[in-house]
């Protein structure tokens, strides 16, 4: 008799269940479509479950699961699965982030030959009747300059491939190193010198408040003539609407999307020009991808299941329960001040210095350090960041992680302070838990306040002088913006302070220009946690 059993939902192919039909202790049970009371009433059989997307995994699915040792999803995302439940319920997830790199990257070259040599529209016409050679002309690829914009796993991968077309790669990534880019043969710019130069652009940034609308108007004005340019990343980073308009006037030769702002989407002015290519969101659907996530993660199951090492958890890793127990309060608040500086710092980040006082210094706060990395790096790659793969990635980035540990912490039971030093300065931020374990940021470089980590945030360094704090809110209030909270710290009278305001939605840019108008005002940075 099997000593395990796994659920394997939403049609998961055969073969990618392979891994888990070869060992003898575990049964596999093919599983059809549920709804959350069906599934609850029968996941408590279970020691291990595999999804797809369509199955929701609840908080009520994982209350009922009292044997459920890990969910697997067979893909990237696990936006159906409650990550907070399951790791409260001692449930570990993980997902494939690697298994639709080559698929990904194989979409993106199609569609950068496509461009150059006119291959749809060509084809088109061919079968609805005309033989026309002299219409679809088109451009080689060697010797072109490749502005790759996001040097992830896709990103660099498709970097290799376009050197063995012989094109001359340029890359923007503001979190990974020149000397990194150097050692994949790219050569590192910023991003108004990638616009301006390249010939051909592709985008491999995950989609942020940051990146939404990253090729607008003031980006495409900048761009050469002629430049064509794809997206297999995520749609909204390229304002549709002024691709529209570049491609109308000429400037842009030609563009190819795979995913946009709004999907499923069959109508777009775009679709009306000659010179656009677009695919359904295509990037992962090919036959080896699909087969391969599924056989990722059944491994990973397997080794779940066997006690042994599990590469890809989306949640906690496994830590000693003891242990676990003192340290689970603080990796919320860990992934917090990590995600809090990865929007308030400026400029390439090369270390990030993690420093712990008080009682929780006393632990191994290693799987707190990895919670902070997590928070850090997951606004700003395309990849999927994890538990496990955070310090490689930071690593892999040029990125210097150091863990120190301290004394007493100034009148607060534990606190935790994540340092972030970029070629443009550093920035500080210090973290505590209150009482029920209620998150805080309790001082910015130096700065006391007492601001909940969560929502949309507002961090205005300003000169302390009457007349500020007014105007802020004033214009805040006339764009039917609310403020829950206000905190203001400095550290002397008439010198520089800090404000921290914690708003009901996100701020628009232009609210947030006026208020860096407002004299005294020294810089804004909008915050979504």
């Amino acid at each position: 008799m099997a000593k395990f059993k796994v659920l394997a939902m939403d049609d998961v192919a055969p073969e990618g269940l392979e891994p888990l039909y070869k060992e003898s202790d575990i049964e596999v049970v093919i599983g059809t479509k549920m709804t959350e009371d069906e599934l609850s009433a029968v996941i408590g059989e279970y020691d291990a479950m595999i999804v797809r997307s369509a199955t929701k995994v609840t908080p009520k699915v994982l209350e009922n699961a009292s044997k459920l040792k890990i969910v697997g999803r067979a893909g990237v995302g696990v936006d159906n699965i409650d990550l907070d439940a399951a790791t409260q319920h001692g449930v570990l997830v993980v997902n494939a982030p690697d298994g639709n790199t080559i698929a990904a990257t194989e979409q993106t070259v199609a569609l950068m030959l496509s461009l150059a040599r006119n291959i749809p529209q060509a084809a088109t016409k061919l079968k609805n009747g005309t033989w026309d050679k002299n219409s679809f002309v088109g451009v080689e690829l060697r010797g072109k300059k490749l502005g790759i914009i996001g040097l992830g796993r896709i990103g660099s991968a498709v970097a290799r491939r376009a050197q063995a077309l012989e094109m001359d790669i340029i890359g923007y990534d503001p979190y990974i190193s020149a000397e990194k880019a150097a050692d994949m043969g790219i050569k590192l710019a910023t991003l108004e010198e990638l616009l301006k130069t390249a010939d051909f652009i592709t985008v491999h940034m995950p989609k942020t408040k940051e990146t939404s609308n990253m090729l607008n108007e003031q980006a495409f004005a900048v761009m050469k003539d002629g430049v064509r340019i794809i997206n297999c990343a995520r749609g909204g980073i390229i304002d549709e609407a002024v691709l529209y308009k570049y491609m109308k006037s000429g400037k842009v030769a030609g563009a190819a999307l795979d995913v946009f702002e709004k999907e499923p989407t069959t109508e777009s002015p775009l679709f009306e020009l000659n010179n656009f290519i677009a695919t359904p969101h295509l990037g992962a659907s090919t036959e080896e991808a699909q087969l391969n996530v599924a056989i990722d993660v059944a491994k990973e199951i397997v080794n779940a299941l066997h006690d042994d090492v599990v590469h890809n958890t989306v949640n906690v890793p496994s830590v000693n329960p003891e242990v676990m127990v003192k340290i689970q309060p603080y990796l919320k608040l860990a992934e917090r001040l990590g995600k809090f500086q990865a929007q308030l710092v400026e400029g390439r980040v090369n270390k990030l210095e993690i420093i712990y006082n008080g009682d929780l210094a006393q632990e191994d706060v290693k799987p707190v350090t990895t919670a902070v990395l997590k928070g850090f790096l997951d606004p700003i790659l395309q990849e999927s960041v994890n538990y496990v793969n955070a310090p490689l990635l930071a690593k892999n980035r040029g990125i210097t992680v150091e863990q120190t540990v301290g004394g007493e912490a100034e009148g607060y039971a534990s606190l935790i302070t994540l340092k972030v030093i970029s070629d443009k300065g550093e920035k500080a931020v210090c973290g505590t838990l209150f009482q029920d374990n209620d998150p805080r940021i309790v001082m910015i470089d130096g700065y006391r306040i007492d601001a909940i980590p969560e929502g949309n945030m507002l961090y205005i360094p300003h000169m302390d002088k009457p007349r500020i704090i007014g105007p802020v809110g004033t214009i805040i209030g006339e764009h039917n913006i609310n403020i829950a909270s206000m905190q203001v710290g400095r550290k002397e009278i008439g010198g520089k302070a800090v404000m921290m305001l914690s708003v009901d939605c996100p701020v628009p840019d232009e609210v947030l220009k006026a208020i860096t108008e407002i004299d005294g005002v020294l810089d804004i940075k909008f915050i979504s946690l």
